[in-house]
């Protein structure tokens, strides 16, 4: 089964958080498709990765930049595809996709500070449990890194 890691936002934002574990992936040479919750998330994250440092290159678009098999991130809605091969999935805003078992790994980002959306982590961390699925949890420091908790 796919290995699931849960990140628990507190400190920093999305639109903070996002890049540094997007350069993750990129360092390990692997590709990444975002699944979000809505066109306009993917227009703010889409501009908060081309400007969240001036000294760094996040390679990255979407379906307004096209050429989706191309880009080594992409960012959408549709959770039904994987239209640049990637091998992890990151999923915000509660998003899903229809075949998890099609990726190496998955990273469901979520907002600590919205108690709504840690209701609703919960309840997906229990579906993939039951499916089978191998499930690690990290918390977000005081600092903005992450600590794995149990």
């Amino acid at each position: 089964m796919t290995d699931v890691s849960f990140y628990h936002l507190q400190r920093a934002g999305l639109d903070r958080a996002l890049p540094k574990l997007l350069e993750r992936v990129l360092d390990r040479r692997l590709r990444a498709l975002l699944v979000a919750g809505s066109e306009e998330r993917v227009e703010a994250l889409n501009t908060a990765l081309w400007t969240y440092d001036s000294g760094s290159f996040l390679p990255h678009g979407s379906r307004a930049d096209g050429f989706a098999a191309e880009q080594p991130v992409y960012l959408t809605t549709d959770g039904s595809d994987n239209p640049n091969a990637a091998q992890v999935l990151v999923l915000v805003d509660g998003a899903s996709h229809a075949a998890l078992t099609g990726f190496e790994r998955v990273l469901d980002v979520f907002d600590g500070n919205d108690p709504e959306a840690v209701a609703s982590a919960r309840e997906r961390w229990k579906g993939l449990l039951a499916a089978g699925h191998a499930l690690t949890y990290w918390q977000q420091s005081q600092t903005g890194g992450w600590e794995k908790r149990s």
